[in-house]
């Protein structure tokens, strides 16, 4: 599995890319989309609506089963990947590309983990 560098991870599996202007792009992690299997549908937010580090902001459902994906960072939604709303399997086969959601106005975040710490979070689930 991969996992950029410049990337931080949250320990529900999703990244989280910090640009220079502040605002963070959110994604779903590799582990998370090969444990999640076949995407088929992505429930995003709004745009303007408000997310809260460690709550869920949107879903995921793949073949197996629903998932709510969960915000790392507190903010407003700047933009949605609207890409992902008619090709969810974007996430499946780029993973670390397929963003979900962009964040603006962060004024807190989780705890997050760089590369190294994440890839041995992931290890250590035995899975």
């Amino acid at each position: 599995m991969i996992y950029p560098e410049n990337y931080r991870y949250s320990k529900s599996h999703e990244w989280v890319l910090f640009e220079e202007d502040g605002a963070a792009r959110i994604g779903l992690t590799d582990y998370a989309q090969k444990a999640l299997g076949d995407l088929v549908f992505v429930n995003l937010p709004e745009p303007e609506d408000s997310v809260t580090a460690g709550e869920p902001f949107g879903d995921v459902e793949s073949v197996k089963a629903v998932s709510d994906v969960y915000s790392p960072v507190t903010g407003i939604v700047e933009e949605i990947n609207e890409e992902l709303l008619d090709s969810p399997e974007l996430i499946n086969s780029e993973a670390n590309e397929a963003w979900l959601v962009k964040v603006r106005d962060i004024t807190d975040q989780e705890e997050l983990m760089d590369a190294a710490e994440y890839e041995a979070f992931v290890e250590s689930l035995g899975e």
